[in-house]
């Protein structure tokens, strides 16, 4: 799922981007390496928070996060779109909704990301 959001310039990695993507509010999810350092874990918490967009503490590393997206070991990402941000955390709640399942919430509680599901449902229904 990450790599189709990269593919389709809807990610943005590293904690430089994922900063301007926070500040221009368009930060829907923020991700984050499990072994990101105390520093990298802060500016995500705060790239979050500017941009009002959950943090989802990741289970895997740098390394794995890194083979997902075809990369060197980033710490973090940010989802750009909120249709995909959406479809991201539900995956992820779906293997583990205690830890993710607010983050879903919170995605499908905004009226973008409900507008994109919404209408990708509508045209599968018509097509």
């Amino acid at each position: 799922m990450l790599g189709l959001a990269r593919r389709a310039g809807r990610l943005e990695i590293g904690e430089e981007a994922v900063g301007t993507a926070a500040r221009a509010g368009k930060a829907a999810l923020v991700l984050l390496a499990a072994d990101a350092s105390e520093n990298t874990k802060k500016r995500a918490e705060s790239f979050a928070y500017t941009a009002g967009a959950p943090l989802a503490n990741l289970d895997c590393g740098k390394a794995e996060l890194g083979r997902a997206l075809g990369l060197d070991g980033p710490a973090m990402a940010a989802v750009t779109d909120p249709g995909l941000a959406a479809a991201v955390a539900a995956k992820l709640a779906a293997g583990d909704t205690e830890r993710y399942g607010s983050a879903l919430e919170k995605l499908l509680a905004s009226q973008p990301a409900r507008e994109k599901i919404r209408g990708r449902r509508d045209k599968k229904r018509q097509g």
